[in-house]
């Protein structure tokens, strides 16, 4: 029998296969290794196959695609209202081929290798970023043991550096000194190592469309930018801006019942990364906001009356979003709406 859909659970070395025909029969349920995988589909006529969203995922969708196979990748919290009883791999991938084939299913765009090393760019750089953080603290707090203290911000750290690394200098213990220097060049290696892939993701926005289009909405940088560009690569994934703001996790969470409407904090689901840049954003537009020299500063300043300047920096975030999403769909620059004259 042909088979016309199939789930694939997703390991490191063993994958589970379930595929069934058009009439919803089992045809075939059966462990393959890595090295099986894509002579298996392969030997396999066209057919749908669904996929967990995980590491590997992106991966296995473009090696099955070019296969010449339709590809959808799903959430695992969609999928496993769709698991039976307990948990094998026979089981999830029995429920990601009844989730695949659900009218009603949301997919997860499936990235580039380009667009999945621009995200890798924005990782590591954040992941260097909150080292960096550590190390200024760590530093700060055994030099204040000792008696120093360093005025506030990143940049004075050097008066404490220099202290450290001054050999004449005997305000400090020679051992305490032993001790500090490592941290020391660690936190100079990991300052350069930031400003390095801060240029490779400022080159990558440049070439790409998409990004430099999305840095013109102010309150997006090129940070921002290029982190959406490569987190969505196809919009059309998203009915509206305000879909893809419910996606970043920018709006109320939803506890309503019997006709009445109850509106919580926001719900914070989907991508932290986006969604703290995009808030970070909102947060440095303020300032211009309250002057009234940014656009919109009418209804932020009327906001601002009424509610905290944080939960006015969410709801600039979600306009942001929305309008990001605007620009991605109809691939256009942003536009300052027209004042009235």
């Amino acid at each position: 029998m042909k088979i016309t859909t199939v789930g694939l659970d997703l390991a490191k070395s063993v994958f589970q296969v379930h595929g069934i025909a058009g009439d919803g029969e089992v045809v075939v349920r059966r462990r393959l290794r890595r090295a099986q995988v894509v002579a298996f589909f392969a030997g396999l006529e066209p057919c749908l196959i669904g996929l967990e969203a995980c590491g590997t995922a992106h991966f296995w969708a473009r090696e099955l695609i070019a296969l010449g196979h339709a590809v959808k990748v799903m959430p695992p919290s969609y999928v496993k209202a769709y698991v039976r009883r307990g948990k094998t791999d026979a089981v999830d991938a029995a429920a990601i081929c009844e989730a695949v084939m659900r009218p009603t299913m949301r997919f997860v765009p499936i990235k580039t290798e380009d667009q999945q090393a621009a995200l890798m760019l924005h990782r590591s750089r954040d992941l260097l970023v909150r080292q960096r953080t550590m190390l200024i603290n760590a530093l700060r707090a055994h030099m204040a043991e000792l008696g120093m203290v360093a005025p506030q911000g990143r940049g004075r750290i050097t008066d404490l550096i220099a202290v450290i690394e001054d050999a004449e200098d005997d305000s400090i213990p020679a051992l305490a000194k032993t001790a500090l220097m490592p941290l020391a060049a660690q936190l100079r290696a990991s300052e350069a190592a930031t400003a390095a892939l801060e240029g490779e993701i400022t080159a990558w926005h440049q070439g790409n469309e998409s990004s430099r289009r999305l840095a013109t909405i102010p309150g997006i940088g090129v940070l921002t930018a290029s982190a959406i560009a490569a987190t969505v690569p196809d919009p059309s994934y998203f009915r509206s801006g305000r879909e893809f703001a419910a996606w970043l996790g920018l709006v109320p969470r939803q506890n309503s019942s019997g006709g009445r409407e109850r509106l919580g904090r926001v719900s914070k689901q989907g991508n932290g990364y986006l969604r703290r840049l995009l808030v970070i954003g909102a947060t440095s537009m303020l300032r211009y906001a309250r002057a009234k020299t940014a656009p919109g500063a009418g209804w932020v300043n009327s906001l601002l009356e009424r509610r905290p300047a944080r939960l006015v920096t969410v709801a600039m975030a979600n306009k942001t979003a929305r309008i990001a999403w605007a620009v991605l769909a109809h691939k256009q620059p942003y536009r300052a709406p027209a004042t009235a004259t």
